[in-house]
């Protein structure tokens, strides 16, 4: 039979062990580097109001609204858009996503005008008549006419998700996971089509159709993700 003493002993034996082996998982935990933090989205629409944008003013627009957590650019004469109040949006290394639908019309729902450095870009999607997508303008041509150009056929009522990603030299996005740009821009004259200038610095547009937008986000990217972007040359360079 133990004695009290013996059971004291014992008592105080386990937790001198059990603190050590604490300090000794403590210490293994802080020589391990600390986890990066993951890129954060940053909202610019709270799905309830149009605070920090305003109605673009086109002439002969349309009065965007909010109606179930999405902004409604009606059909205009023919531009309808929101732009952003601020230049709250940063000009290169970061990536916009957002959800789209083209609601009423033929021709396109999403006309996004972004920064790219000092200049300015727009993606269009659904434009010519319904199916050109693009970036507009490199060296002064459209998404019509330039190296971005595509055709997709987009169905209307239906929901599209849209990614854009803005580098010091190239240009990407891609619908629903889909890569339909990537562009080499080193170089080259980044400018926006003078009608829709009025979308700088960041603005959604649609043309003579109806467009419904929501989910609009905004981050900036993780070095690692500009360095994987960059071309072999530059890689090598670094």
């Amino acid at each position: 039979m133990s004695t009290p003493m013996f059971r004291f002993a014992t008592v105080v034996a386990g937790s001198i062990a059990l603190f050590a082996l604490s300090s000794m998982l403590l210490a293994a935990g802080e020589d391990k580097p600390a986890a990066k933090d993951k890129p954060q989205w940053r909202s610019l629409f709270d799905g309830k109001t149009l605070k920090g944008w305003k109605t673009t003013q086109f002439g002969a627009h349309g009065e965007p609204e909010v109606k179930d957590g999405q902004i409604i650019l009606p059909a205009g004469d023919p531009l309808t858009g929101v732009t952003r109040e601020k230049d709250d949006v940063p000009h290169v290394n970061y990536e916009i996503a957002l959800e789209a639908q083209r609601v009423e019309g033929h021709d396109f729902f999403v006309g996004l005008t972004f920064p790219v450095e000092k200049a300015h870009a727009s993606l269009i999607l659904g434009g010519w008549a319904g199916s050109v997508c693009g970036i507009s303008s490199i060296d002064h041509m459209d998404a019509s006419e330039n190296s971005t150009s595509t055709f997709r056929q987009f169905k209307n009522g239906q929901w599209y998700k849209v990614r854009v990603r803005v580098l010091k030299d190239r240009l990407q996005a891609w619908v629903d996971e889909e890569q339909i740009v990537d562009a080499d821009i080193e170089g080259k004259k980044i400018s926006t089509r003078v009608e829709v200038d009025a979308s700088r610095p960041f603005g959604l547009a649609s043309y003579r159709t109806t467009a419904a937008i929501r989910n609009i986000r905004v981050r900036e990217l993780t070095p690692e993700e500009i360095k994987a972007a960059q071309k072999p040359d530059e890689k090598e360079t670094k």
